[in-house]
């Protein structure tokens, strides 16, 4: 009987030298490793201070665009209601009601405006300190703000833009800054300026919470760490300050001092901070600031000109790591080269067989197939690969053919697609504005299949001065649905020619979908014909969603009959609806793959969230769905698109 050959395993030997040089170098660092502790803290604190300025960064940019929301959503009713002065004063104590940040709010208007109201009119409000909201006037309060410097400057710049800080005219002493935004009449004339004033002193108290909870998260004692926070303006003044006295009178950037003669390193940081650069860990600078040597973190404030800038004392922060992090420098340098020369000679010399073996491999990677594998001394692991790998050289050859083939194949397929992609997108409106040379009505659409083709449609013309419009959803997803659509639209422009009814036309288009229909696909349309004269809209709905109905203050369901999609029931008799679209109207068309999208846990999108989406979004169409996918998007997330998503939205303007 044959003696078997004893197997040394490979592995075992390479993992006793290694283990056993592991063994010593790790005993070695045990001895050291409380002094990372240091090192750990002193990332740990600087990475909580950063955390905690973008945190604040974020909540002052939110509280700020709040502020800018509020007055856009405002201007549109101020300027529908120019010619009724006193609805001025409700909406101006209105603004202020709804919004906990905005401190102040007025509306001032050009010189002899309403004639009956004066010289001046300015409807204001404001919040007191018992939080009452309370109005007037503020020409009662400020003489004369028609000669005033920044009422001429938000005149002439016809923009909305935050002021620079002021002390506000009504107490005297609270320092604010005003988002101003130009008032404009139908003929497009600047008529009034409408400012929204926050309160510096609100931030400044922000800004001091926000560094106790940042005291709070470090390991050191919060006495032991003078920790500041500051809101500064472009040219380095105060916009917030713990003394209030340096508010608007002193200047952050007076203070800062180069450190240890580097040259020019507050130069630096000062031009950086004016250039709305952000600090981080390779430009956090070093230097003296009021006589005390510093760590500088600095950010901008999104949408204004604004630096936030954190303070935090070298002593606390860089002492600890600066030793720890310099010994243990030394001594982990000292193992990992001791450890590198020993264990790269145990390894070398294990794993000879290896690289005999690899260059063998690499031979056959060029596509040498016959190349002479080497043998192997010892009945181990590398033996058994080298048996395995003569194996796989001598089916490798044939694999490579049959994968030429099939990626030959499937390259043909993606073309074959990519093509059909195109000619699909062809067939649908992309061209916006979609009639320029009208000013009595605005829309846009976008489709965006699951995967190359999709079955979503929508489609509209102008014929006898009415809008023919449509949307659909084929069931069913890729190149069948695809065709499917492509026959609908193409009906849907044939027939549409030819009578001005929406019942008659799905009608139609439900006789020839149903026809021979031996694969029971169907599709769910809404198609609607506005009378761009009077506004009159008919319409009728097969079995697709209901479009909502945007007016300037609501979001309402179009009340659609129940009908059957088209092609199901041959014969079927679908409704005729109608409804008088007002001046502004827009009218908003979908596809499930909208309120059905999905996040990763198949939570789906939803009407409710929908309708909140449209209630806060411009009516502007182009605009709204932009607003709407960005909603979406954020809701799916990482999620795959489970189905096409088609949207459709019509302005009624005239």
């Amino acid at each position: 009987m044959k003696k078997e050959k004893k197997v040394y395993s490979f592995a075992t030997r390479l993992s006793q030298w290694v283990m056993l040089v592991l063994f010593v170098m790790m005993s070695a660092l045990a001895i050291f490793i409380y002094y990372i502790t240091g090192s750990v803290l002193l990332e740990s604190e600087a990475s909580t201070i950063k955390n905690s300025m973008k945190s604040a960064e974020r909540s002052i940019s939110d509280m700020m665009s709040d502020v800018m929301v509020a007055t856009d959503n405002n201007v549109f009713d101020i300027e529908r209601n120019l010619s009724k002065p006193d609805e001025m004063q409700a909406i101006v104590e209105r603004i202020v009601k709804q919004n906990k940040h905005i401190r102040s709010c007025g509306i001032s208007f050009i010189e002899n405006y309403y004639p009956s109201k004066g010289r001046q009119f300015c409807p204001y409000a404001w919040r007191s300190d018992s939080s009452e909201v309370q109005v007037q006037r503020l020409g009662d309060v400020v003489s004369d703000y028609l000669n005033s410097k920044w009422f001429k400057e938000a005149l002439a710049k016809d923009s909305a833009y935050w002021s620079d800080p002021f002390v506000d005219g009504h107490d005297g002493k609270t320092p604010l800054v005003a988002f101003l935004q130009p008032i404009h009449d139908q003929q497009g004339r600047v008529v009034a300026v409408m400012g929204a004033d926050l309160s510096l002193d609100f931030m400044t108290e922000f800004l001091e919470e926000q560094d106790s909870l940042t005291e709070d998260a470090m390991l050191v004692a919060p006495t032991e760490i003078p920790l500041r926070s500051y809101m500064l303006s472009q040219d380095g003044t105060y916009l917030t300050h713990p003394e209030s006295w340096h508010i608007m009178k002193g200047n952050f950037f007076q203070h800062v001092k180069d450190y240890d003669g580097e040259e020019g390193m507050a130069k630096n940081a000062i031009k950086e901070m004016k250039e709305k650069k952000v600090s981080n860990s390779e430009t956090d600078y070093m230097m003296m600031i009021n006589r005390t040597p510093s760590y500088l973190f600095y950010a901008p404030v999104k949408g204004t000109d604004w630096i936030l800038v954190v303070v935090a004392p070298r002593v606390v922060l860089d002492f600890m790591g600066l030793v720890v992090g310099l010994f243990m420098l030394v001594v982990v340098l000292i193992i990992i080269q001791v450890t590198f020369l020993v264990c790269r000679f145990v390894i070398k010399r294990s794993a000879r067989p290896l690289k005999v073996l690899a260059d063998a491999a690499d031979m056959v990677a060029q596509g040498h197939f016959d190349t002479q594998l080497p043998s192997i001394k010892y009945n181990d692991e590398i033996h058994q690969l080298r048996d395995s790998f003569e194996n796989m050289q001598q089916s490798l050859a044939t694999y490579v053919e049959d994968l030429k083939t099939t990626t030959a194949a499937k390259a043909s397929i993606e073309n074959e697609l990519e093509i059909a992609h195109g000619i699909q997108m062809s067939m649908l409106p992309k061209t916006y504005p979609a009639f320029p040379y009208r000013n009595d009505i605005d829309i846009y659409g976008q489709v965006t299949p699951a995967k190359a083709v999709g079955g979503d449609l929508y489609d509209f013309f102008i014929h006898d001065e009415k809008l023919f419009f449509c949307i659909g959803d084929v069931s069913g997803k890729g190149v069948p649905a695809s065709l499917v659509m492509a026959v609908t639209r193409s009906l849907f422009r044939n027939i549409a020619a030819h009578t001005a009814h929406p019942d008659k036309i799905v009608t139609a288009l439900n006789e020839a979908l149903s026809d021979n229909n031996e694969t029971d696909m169907f599709v769910t349309l809404f198609i609607g014909v506005l009378d761009l004269q009077s506004g009159h809209l008919s319409y009728s709905n097969a079995g697709h969603d209901m479009p909502l109905l945007l007016t300037d203050d609501e979001v309402i369901v179009l009340s659609c009959d129940s009908n059957v999609p088209a092609g199901v029931v041959p014969g079927w008799n679908f409704t005729c609806q109608h409804l008088e679209m007002k001046t502004g109207t827009t009218i908003f068309l979908y596809t499930d793959g909208l309120n059905e999208a999905e996040d990763i846990h198949h939570n789906q999108f939803g009407m409710e969230r929908m309708q909140q989406t449209a209630m806060n979004a411009s009516r502007t169409p182009q605009q709204f769905i932009s607003v709407m996918r960005e909603a979406v998007a954020k809701f799916v997330g990482d999620a795959e698109q489970s189905d096409d998503l088609t949207m459709l939205a019509i302005q009624y303007k005239k």
